[in-house]
């Protein structure tokens, strides 16, 4: 046996690792519909979000304190790019994010999330001078058509859409992918200098202080609702052991064993595990036309990640 087929044999099973990792991670991300509908008749969808934050800062704190101390350090500018400038976005997404869901279901929800790449797409061009090929405006357009017809061919069954109604339900779900995508540019930059869990826990830290502020500035005072019940506090347990947890840690193992192209492309599993789970808890049901429409939002997707991938040379 030659060097050269040792090593391929040697990688083979850690690839295989990554590429399981990559797919839990997305199936994890996909509990966050179901699990926060099932909140609802609980707490209000403004406060998930901050509980499901702040859960998971606390316990990012824990292990830094016992792991990793420099963790809790970094610059001004980190604190004011990273900490306030990440922090917005994350409590613009946990809050929208929430009204997509009740909003429009969990389907049409992830599918507006879905959009976020190709909102990368047009502002890496605007901002960053980066290409804006023929092959990414094809797949942008699949991705859009996808949305709409998952959004129309679905059902938003739960106890908060009939307050919210679609329209609060698409703004949100536009809403948070704008901010997801806008987190993603701000990543390029931040993850070079800091590092993937400081980036992380410095948005977080942001995100569970300005998501107070603006639930007692829009929300007449009150602060975030606590849990009512031991039930609502296993399902934010459950929420930020996942979702935030979890899903992060899946990831990030799978980064390390696997290209990001077709780990990104292995975690567009998501929508389609948390159209699954809505169908079997809530019957949030999606038509012929909703199917497809999600298939192609997946398709789109996960096409993206995987060109710009084969795009870049692979390092010696």
């Amino acid at each position: 046996m030659t060097a050269a087929s040792s090593g391929a044999t040697a990688t083979r099973p850690s690839r295989v690792i990554g590429y399981l990792f990559a797919l839990g991670a997305g199936a994890t991300w996909g509990t966050t519909g179901p699990l926060s509908t099932g909140l609802y008749n609980l707490m209000p969808a403004t406060s998930i979000g901050f509980w499901r934050v702040l859960i998971g800062t606390i316990a990012l704190a824990i292990w830094g304190g016992l792991f990793r101390r420099d963790l809790f350090r970094a610059d001004r500018r980190g604190w004011l790019i990273v900490g306030l400038g990440g922090g917005a976005m994350v409590a613009l997404f946990e809050i929208a994010y929430q009204f997509a869901i009740a909003g429009v279901g969990v389907a049409g929800a992830a599918a507006l999330l879905y959009t976020a790449p190709v909102i990368v797409a047009v502002l890496a061009r605007l901002i960053l001078k980066e290409a804006l090929t023929p092959t990414r405006i094809a797949l942008a357009v699949l991705v859009m058509v996808g949305v709409a017809l998952t959004v129309t061919g679905g059902s938003n069954a739960g106890a908060e859409a009939a307050r919210m109604g679609v329209t609060a339900g698409v703004a949100g779900g536009l809403l948070s992918a704008l901010s997801y995508a806008l987190t993603s540019l701000m990543g390029r930059w931040a993850a070079p200098r800091y590092g993937v869990v400081k980036v992380l826990f410095l948005e977080a830290i942001g995100g569970v202080v300005l998501i107070w502020i603006a639930l007692a500035i829009w929300g007449g005072g009150r602060t975030p609702t606590l849990p009512p019940s031991a039930a609502a506090w296993r399902g934010l347990l459950g929420l930020a052991a996942g979702s935030v947890i979890a899903a992060n840690l899946l990831f990030f193992g799978a980064m390390k064993r696997i290209e990001a192209a077709p780990a990104s492309v292995a975690a567009t599993i998501e929508p389609v595990v948390g159209a699954l789970l809505a169908l079997l808890l809530f019957s949030q049901r999606l038509t012929a036309p909703g199917w497809l429409g999600l298939l192609m939002v997946v398709a789109g997707v996960a096409t993206g990640y995987l060109l710009e991938g084969l795009r870049k040379q692979p390092e010696p």
